[in-house]
């Protein structure tokens, strides 16, 4: 029997043939959810798929990121590897000794010129506090001048043996939010034999000039007292010129000896116990006659109560309160006026002298206590002087355990100030 599309050929469908189409259809329908179930799997995991291709893209970009970080990082530890070399480098091969202490005053670094100064070795050293190093004899000269705390320093010379002089300076550095002492030790020994070789011959050379010029004067003085015979006015006006030339090179002479023996140690002092107001006055008196020619007002402001005694070399300090008021009245002008005073506390006695003269120029003040310095303004007033003056007067006072320092404006005045300190009995 002949069948037509599942049909019968009488065109009915029998019952297995329902049952069949019931079978298809529902195959087909699960055949329909499995194709849609394969479809929205598919298009997921397209989706899915476009995810992770987007992230792969992602993950390439940052890995590529991370090897040009990477490259840069490599770059820049090769540049801070060149750099702290090069530093090493110049440390290591730097002709002042180097020594750093952090914050705990622990010995950090040491150069080997350093080594080489102190005759240490490094190893001995790193990592020890400041008390520990004082402890070795070759370090204890420095570690006095620097201190527990380091103190700050600059320019303090140091005698480590007999042929090495070093000159000390500690300068604080910012490191990492710390703060550390590095300590520089530059070698001075030439200039110090330099330095004695011309102090040498200054003393020399002036030793053997003081003995002819005091025969001159002498003999001056004789031809002005007419020891040797009546002379004319006009002969005694030479010879008193002559007399006063003579007198400003023995002064010269005196101040060269003075500053020698300061430098070498040799300046002897003498302390007693004296009244500086009796002093000062005695002076001012000395000098009446050049402060009327100038018809300076000079004015005393004694104490109203008596000062205590003092103990002083007489005469150094004779001489450094003489070169104050020499030079108040020397650069002050006509009709001038200065003023003078004593004061005193506890622990020291405080003298000052103020004129109306040229006063310090501003730019250089640092200077007016160096030697063979003068003021540009006092050069053009008066070319004799030797600028000894004031160096002699401080090394005076600061041999005293005293203070010295000065108020100045141009073309108005200057103030010199120096303290005594008072004895303290027990």
């Amino acid at each position: 029997m002949v069948r037509f599309l599942g049909f019968g050929f009488n065109g009915k469908k029998t019952k297995k043939q329902i049952k069949t189409i019931e079978e298809l259809d529902r195959i087909a329908k699960k055949l329909i959810r499995r194709d849609l179930e394969l479809s929205l799997i598919r298009e997921k995991r397209e989706k899915e798929f476009k995810e992770i291709e987007a992230k792969t893209k992602d993950l390439e970009e940052a890995r590529k990121g991370l090897l040009n970080m990477l490259e840069d990082v490599a770059g820049s530890r090769r540049e801070v590897e060149e750099e702290r070399n090069k530093t090493l480098a110049i440390i290591s091969n730097f002709t002042d000794g180097l020594l750093v202490f952090d914050e705990q005053k622990r010995l950090s670094l040491i150069n080997p010129q350093a080594e080489k100064f102190l005759g240490i070795k490094s190893k001995k050293v790193i990592g020890k506090t400041i008390s520990a190093i004082g402890r070795m004899s070759s370090l204890k000269g420095l570690v006095k001048l620097l201190g527990k705390e380091i103190n700050p320093i600059f320019r303090k010379e140091l005698e480590v043996k007999d042929d090495l002089v070093l000159e000390v300076s500690v300068l604080a550095i910012s490191r990492e939010e710390q703060i550390e002492n590095l300590v520089v030790l530059h070698n001075i020994t030439r200039e110090k034999l330099v330095e004695r070789m011309k102090t040498e011959f200054v003393s020399i050379t002036a030793h053997q000039l003081r003995t002819p010029l005091s025969a001159i004067k002498w003999t001056l003085k004789m031809l002005l007292d007419e020891d040797l015979g009546k002379i004319t006015e006009e002969q005694r006006e030479f010879i008193e010129k002559t007399y006063q030339s003579n007198e400003r090179m023995i002064s010269l002479i005196n101040d060269l000896l003075n500053v020698t023996r300061i430098e070498e140690g040799r300046y002897v002092y003498n302390p007693v116990l004296s009244n500086i107001t009796k002093l000062v006055e005695s002076l001012i008196d000395q000098y009446k006659d050049e402060i009327s020619i100038k018809n300076i007002n000079l004015e005393f402001k004694k104490p109203k109560k008596q000062l205590p005694k003092v103990l002083i070399d007489v005469e150094k300090i004779n001489l450094a309160v003489q070169n104050l008021l020499d030079n108040a009245i020397q650069y002050n002008k006509l009709g001038g006026s200065i003023k003078i005073s004593l004061k005193s506390n506890k622990k020291e006695i405080e003298f000052s002298i103020e004129d109306s003269g040229v006063g310090i120029p501003k730019k250089q003040e640092k200077r007016i206590f160096t030697k063979f310095f003068r003021a540009a303004n006092v050069m053009r007033m008066d070319t004799r002087g030797s600028g000894l003056g004031l160096f002699i007067v401080k090394n005076i006072i600061e041999a005293h355990k005293g203070r010295i320092w000065f108020k100045s404006k141009e073309r108005k005045g200057t103030i010199f100030y120096f303290t005594l300190p008072v004895p303290i009995y027990k």
